[in-house]
């Protein structure tokens, strides 16, 4: 029997070494002064600076099946910022700050280019939440993935005050619900697109509809933390999966109700498309954004101040609803704290 190898198992040592090499420059784009070390340490190194009374604030997502119509198109440079985006989105709705983010790709085989344009979209979705990207983890795994799959998912830590953490204890009934725009499907609800669209090349709107379906998350953070500077902003809901009926209920912390006039924004094209072909209305609120991905809740008197700030950073925003007290008569689609009318 011959020499056996790492290389002979299918584990590329030295195109590892040249995807690290790589990785190094687009992470190096997002680093500050709070970054005391850089790429290749063993942990990674954050120094918080002054605050009074610190909380941590953490979340960890994916990009879900969204993936394989990156893979189909050979497409990579978008998916990092979605896994950013789901991460500090997240986060976000507690009033955090994000500080830094770590990532994790897995695949078959190793090509180090493909893992590189990943981490570019994952250092473009940290420079965009204005957070450091300080270290990760790409683990080639033959036999377990196929060549040609990738995989990845992030972890993301912020900070806020403890006197100033959004928890939605202080919602009350006759606040109003701001929904921000989305850029698309973010990254939710693919298992289903996937069954409905099966040619990705096939032009929606003048373009492949597969780069549209590829159009990143959008992530809120610059605007948000913004607005949180100017008025009280009492809850926040991101819109992922579950959409609707599952994620604006999370803000609650009573008996409470939230009513969403359906009619209240612009509905996409791309969701007409996707309810055309078949999928009823519930399940349309349950799965997608339907155009808004990120709700706040604030009092009846901050709302023209709220959707004046959104217009001047050319965020479109809209009143998509009311707060009501405990359970109300709904004449359109129900669910736990929630009445979609």
């Amino acid at each position: 029997m011959g020499d056996i190898d790492y290389q002979s198992s299918g584990v590329d040592i030295e195109e590892g070494y040249r995807a690290v090499r790589l990785i190094k420059e687009h992470a190096g784009r997002t680093f500050n002064a709070s970054v005391l070390n850089g790429i290749g340490s063993f942990a990674s190194l954050y120094e918080l600076g002054s605050y009074r009374n610190p909380v941590l604030v953490s979340g960890s997502d994916g990009v879900g099946t969204k993936l394989a119509i990156a893979m189909n198109m050979r497409r990579w440079d978008t998916v990092g910022i979605d896994c950013v985006a789901m991460c500090v989105n997240d986060i976000l709705c507690h009033g955090a700050k994000p500080l830094f983010f770590l990532d994790y790709i897995a695949c078959g085989r190793l090509d180090a280019t493909v893992a590189s344009s990943i981490v570019k979209g994952v250092a473009d979705g940290c420079l965009e939440a204005d957070c450091a990207l300080v270290g990760g983890e790409t683990a080639e795994m033959p036999g377990f993935y196929q060549g040609g799959e990738y995989d990845i998912a992030g972890f993301a830590v912020g900070i806020v005050e403890k006197d100033s953490i959004i928890d939605g204890e202080g919602i009350a009934a006759g606040d109003v619900l701001i929904g921000l725009a989305s850029s698309g499907l973010h990254s939710n609800g693919f298992s289903l697109v996937r069954k409905l669209i099966r040619h990705y090349d096939a032009h929606f709107e003048g373009r492949p509809i597969g780069e549209i379906l590829l159009t990143p998350t959008r992530i809120y953070v610059r605007q948000v933390l913004a607005l949180a500077q100017k008025v009280k902003i009492k809850g926040m809901a991101h819109i992922t999966g579950g959409g609707f009926i599952e994620n604006i209920p999370r803000m609650f912390k009573k008996p409470l109700t939230a009513v969403v006039k359906l009619d209240s924004w612009p509905l996409p094209s791309l969701f007409k498309f996707i309810s055309a072909q078949g999928v009823p209305r519930r399940q349309m609120y349950n799965t997608f954004n339907m155009g808004v991905g990120f709700v706040l809740c604030v009092a009846q008197h901050e709302e023209e101040a709220v959707l004046r700030h959104f217009s001047g950073s050319g965020l479109p925003a809209w009143r998509i609803g009311t707060v009501a007290e405990g359970k109300v008569e709904c004449g359109g689609e129900a669910g736990e704290g929630i009445c979609l009318e």
